[in-house]
């Protein structure tokens, strides 16, 4: 199954801007956390460690604060200036997690947007590149799709 071409409404991103962004910021940690030394090696991750990130989804009009410390994925809860934010919208998230894109297609197709320290960008793209999502959905039935 591929994923339509899609854009939220440009009304969703204004409301989503004006929503708290802790709750969406949780799950995403929450999730970060459980892929974390099982599908994201802790140690390729450590030079991330203390960094601001900032993931935006441009659509929706959220901007998710995030930190990677010693135990784990934290979310931030102030706006000071992210040393790394990654923008890009709804649909593109989606098609990389279903790996139907890849980043670096996104990338230089201008719909995956990098900011801030390069290095910290490619760590987080060479991870995701290294990624085994074929064993991953071999073990997880409920993300298989096709």
């Amino acid at each position: 199954m591929k994923i339509p071409a899609f854009t939220l409404p440009a009304p969703i991103a204004l409301i989503g801007a004006r929503l708290p962004q802790l709750p969406p910021t949780l799950a995403l940690v929450a999730g970060l956390n459980l892929a974390l030394d099982r599908i994201l090696p802790r140690d390729t991750l450590e030079p991330l460690t203390g960094k601001r990130l900032l993931l935006k989804v441009t659509d929706a009009g959220f901007a998710l604060r995030f930190t990677f410390t010693p135990r784990g994925f934290r979310p931030l809860l102030d706006t000071r200036q992210p040393d790394l934010t990654i923008s890009a919208t709804t649909r593109d998230y989606l098609a990389l997690a279903l790996r139907e894109e890849d980043p670096d297609t996104l990338f230089f197709s201008r719909r995956l947007l990098m900011e801030g320290e390069t290095d910290l960008g490619l760590l987080v793209k060479n991870t995701l590149d290294a990624v085994d999502w074929e064993a991953l959905t071999a073990k997880l039935p409920l993300l298989r799709h096709g």
